[in-house]
This record gives structure tokens, C-alpha cells and sequence, in this order.
């Protein structure tokens, strides 16, 4: 293989497929990423982790062919150290090295040999090429994966909670995360609804990988499902993000939103922001607990912890209903308020029943949040 690339596209392609590098796995290739090249104009970083695969092309000039795998770290830590001059790299038929170097001799010049690991014994990526495919605008996918991949799981008990369900209804896509504790729901609007009916779940972890990537790009995203059902592919210009799907049954979530409510306050979520983030520093002593009562025209923020002392914020707010009150864990109310701006209604009909947050003027989203039973 010998190729020449410059270095702030290399520098840019091993960043983003580092994403999917192994940290911790008894498979010692995981750690590498994958060079090969492709065509006469282009070079192949990969890399995986056995759930995820990431893979970046960046444009090279490829005078012989061949792959490789080199140290994900070494390589990224290497490379981002380089001036922005072309970047070498070459390794012998068989060789077990790789040698790069950068600069010129009447500047300056930098050699450098990577020890290598074969090719062939890197992990086969999953190729998604057939099944459903679905057209995602970007700038409405990323602010959707953002308000829903946080409520899912981190324990391992219950794997299909660790996921996100992407589900279809006609021209509607449904994102839908829980954990057992909480709920969080968001609709996406389809220019053209997907051939047959999609119902899947996509590791939370592949949804906030997929964000980061797609932060600054406005091109249409592909989502592609295979017929097996056991892969989904994600492809960008130059990018692609292959993930497992989780197999499972996903709870049946629509019984968790209540169709009534006995109090509705609707407030401002930059108050309600900084009053919870406030009362979450005395509510670190004391189990965790936010208390919100709802009264005429004012919500009551407090929390309390009998080493430490106690806080009590009020916010203007639009009380609809029955005065009434509710506690919820405080990291899950910072989180869902987070994820939101403008105004929220919080909806609920008793202490001990489920919160609703509403974004007000956007049906495409609620979030559920089981409450804190307390002692008032």
C-alpha cells in the first residue's frame, strides 16, 4: 500500500470513526482502525467495536493499493500533531509496519513506523445494501435523536431498554426511549413514507453517535433497515454508521401518557431551567428530591436536605385546573427541561401520578416522568 493524503483530512476521518474504537475488549484488533484504500482517489478508515461500525472516506492519492490496520489512538494522536502538509503512508506486500512521514528536505521533516495488524483479521463491518430505506432531513433528525436518547437505559437488565424504537405510521416516524422511570416521545414528519411499515430498535449509543456526525451537515440522511432486520445503516456524504438492531418486543408506551389531567402550568423553560438547577445543588443531600407546587399564577420550586439547609424558587406560571403539587428526581427534570425551550405545560392529575411535559406549540414531542413519593 502506498498512498498520500492530506493531513487535516486524515486528521478529520480517524476523529470521527475513533467514535466506534473499542475501548475495553478482549478482541485486540477492535482497538486498530482500518486503512484501505479504494479506487485511484480514495482512502478507507474504519472501525468497530463489535455493536457499531463507523466508516469515513477522505480523498488520497493511491499509488498502489492495499489495507491495513495501525493503533487507533497512536495514529490519531500522531497525525493531529502533524503541520498541514501532505501525509505518506506506505507499507510493503506482507510488511508488518507502516511507515508515514510528512514535510519535505528543505523544510522540515517527520518519519515515523507504526506497527500494523493484518486486514484480514479485522472485523467484517455489516454491508447494508438492500431492504427499507428512508430519506431523514438532518436539521429535524438531530433535535429529535437529542430529546430522546437520554431517557434510555444504561443498565444492561433489560436490553430493549437501552435502545430507541423507531417506529412508522404512514408518513409519521416515531423515536420513543424509556427506562422505567421515564418516557420520552418525538415525532418526525416524512416527505415520503417508507414502502412497508418500520419497527425497530436502535442502540441509544449508535442514535448519539449519529448526532455528533451529522452536527453540521444539511444533507438528507439515508436510513437504511436490512430485510433480516438485524442491521441499520445510517450514510452520509463520505460517512456511514452501521449498528446491530436490538431484538425485542418494546414496551407498549401509549398507556404510560394519560389522556386527561386535573392541573396543567405552563412556564417559561429557561426559569424553570435555572429555579431546578438551583434547587438541585441542596437537593444532592436530600435523596434527590425536587418538590413543585402549583398555586394561582405562581409554581413553587424547593428542595431540602436536613444536613445542609433548604431553597425555594418561584416562577411565574399559568395555573389551568387544581392547585396541586409533585417531586420528581431531579436529574430527570433537568434532563427533560434540557431538552426543551420556549414555553412547557406540565400536566398531571395527582402526587403520586405521572408528570406530561409538552412543549407549548409542538405536538411532535411529550416527555413522562413517574414522581417522587415524598412526605409534604
Amino acid at each position: 500500500m502506498k498512498v498520500q493524503v492530506l493531513q487535516e483530512n486524515l486528521q478529520k476521518g480517524l476523529s470521527i470513526v475513533g467514535r466506534a474504537v473499542a475501548t475495553r475488549s478482549t478482541l485486540p484488533i477492535t482497538a486498530n482502525v482500518k486503512l484501505e484504500t479504494e479506487g485511484q482517489g480514495r482512502l478507507r478508515l474504519s472501525a468497530t467495536d463489535m455493536d457499531i461500525g463507523i466508516s469515513a472516506w477522505v480523498g488520497a492519492r493511491v499509488d498502489e493499493p492495499g489495507a491495513t490496520t495501525v493503533p487507533s489512538r497512536l495514529i490519531s494522536d500522531y497525525v493531529s500533531s502533524l503541520p498541514p502538509v501532505p501525509v505518506h503512508i506506505e507499507m510493503p506486500e506482507r510488511g508488518r509496519q507502516v511507515h508515514l512521514d510528512c514535510g519535505s528536505p528543505e523544510t522540515s521533516r517527520n518519519d515515523s513506523t507504526i506497527n500494523a495488524i493484518d486486514a484480514e483479521d479485522f472485523p467484517d463491518i455489516p454491508r447494508v445494501t438492500d431492504g427499507i430505506s428512508i430519506t431523514l432531513d438532518p436539521r429535524v433528525l438531530r433535535p429529535t435523536i437529542e430529546r430522546v436518547e437520554f431517557a434510555a437505559a444504561s443498565d444492561e437488565t433489560r436490553p430493549v431498554l437501552t435502545g430507541v424504537q423507531v417506529k412508522s405510521s404512514d408518513n409519521r416516524l416515531t423515536f420513543a426511549a424509556a427506562d422505567g422511570f421515564r418516557l420520552a416521545v418525538s415525532d418526525i414528519i416524512l416527505e415520503q413514507p417508507p414502502a412497508e411499515p418500520v419497527e425497530v430498535i436502535v442502540p441509544a449509543r449508535a442514535l448519539r453517535e449519529l448526532s455528533r456526525l451529522i452536527a453540521d451537515t444539511t444533507e438528507p440522511i439515508e436510513m437504511r433497515i436490512n430485510a433480516n432486520r438485524t442491521h441499520v445503516l445510517f450514510a452520509m456524504t463520505d460517512i456511514e454508521l452501521v449498528a446491530g438492531l436490538i431484538q425485542g418486543t418494546f414496551p407498549n408506551y401509549s398507556q404510560l401518557i394519560p389522556p386527561e389531567w386535573s392541573t396543567r402550568c405552563t412556564v417559561k423553560v429557561d426559569e424553570f431551567k435555572r429555579e431546578a438547577k438551583i434547587a438541585s445543588i441542596f437537593a444532592r443531600d436530600g435523596s434527590g428530591i425536587i418538590r413543585l407546587q402549583m398555586e394561582p399564577e405562581l409554581l413553587k420550586v424547593s428542595a431540602a436536605a436536613d444536613e445542609v439547609g433548604n431553597n425555594e424558587g418561584q416562577i411565574e406560571a399559568r395555573i389551568e385546573g387544581d392547585a396541586s403539587k409533585i417531586a420528581f428526581n431531579s436529574r430527570y427534570l433537568q434532563d427533560v427541561l434540557n431538552a426543551l425551550d420556549g414555553d412547557v405545560k406540565l400536566e398531571m392529575t395527582s402526587p403520586s401520578s405521572q408528570g406530561v411535559f409538552r412543549p407549548v406549540g409542538d405536538d411532535s414531542y411529550v416527555h413522562v416522568v413517574m414522581p417522587m413519593f415524598v412526605q409534604w
